[in-house]
């Protein structure tokens, strides 16, 4: 069975930071590199950043050097710092396995709003 269940969004000013979780399923947790996607209104879903279950990650230049990707392997969640956020960060984030990979059910996402 598919969980992914996101959670951590919400409104923030320009230059703050916010902390996404997502609880995965343990099978799929031990076994797939994650990633992070996000869509924001009227756009195409985009790969932000995935981690492998080695801890390597990636990220897509936009957000490189302001989002850490993490995993956490007794709670099977994955982590997305987000610092320095800007205006265009603003999009519903959702987990998933990594590009390829992915799972037909997605979860419910969660909105992040970065606004003054």
């Amino acid at each position: 069975q598919v969980q992914l269940v996101e959670s951590g969004g919400g409104l923030v000013q320009p230059g703050g930071s916010l902390r996404l979780s997502c609880a995965v399923s343990p099978t799929i947790f031990r076994i797939y590199t994650m990633g992070w996607y996000r869509q924001a209104p009227g756009k195409q879903r985009e790969l932000v950043a995935t981690i492998t279950t080695g801890d390597s990650s990636n990220y897509v230049d936009s957000v490189k050097g302001r989002f850490t990707v993490s995993r956490e392997n007794a709670k099977n969640t994955v982590y997305l710092q987000m610092n320095s956020l800007k205006p265009e960060d603003t999009a519903v984030y959702y987990c998933n396995a990594g590009p390829g990979y992915m799972f037909e059910s997605w979860g419910q996402g969660t909105q992040v709003t970065v606004s003054s």
